[in-house]
């Protein structure tokens, strides 16, 4: 089995969503909806509502001494809605 969970997202958008309950992953691009669920409650021992995702394009920018275009891989994001009152720790910036 692969993992499916890749690492947390940390953004000022998905923090914000943090504090709503909702939680970003960038996900395996072959990961699906349920097995995103079970890989969040088991890791993290949470209950989740619901989980949508979307594959992110990826974006053109120049690199190298020639500056050629380099095109960076899509990747997966996910987005799971917990159990009001659960918190996943790693999203947590509370001081104190």
């Amino acid at each position: 089995m692969y993992n499916v969970l890749v690492k947390p997202l940390i953004t000022e958008k998905s923090m914000s969503d943090a504090n709503a309950g909702k939680f970003t992953f960038v996900v395996a691009k072959t990961a699906e909806k349920a097995g995103i669920k079970k890989a969040v409650e088991k890791q993290f021992d949470v209950h989740v509502i619901a989980v949508s995702t979307n594959i992110v394009k990826g974006k053109s920018k120049r690199a190298g001494t020639r500056r050629m275009i380099v095109r960076e891989q899509p990747w997966k994001k996910a987005v799971v809605q917990l159990v009001k009152g659960e918190k996943i720790a790693i999203f947590d910036i509370s001081k104190g």
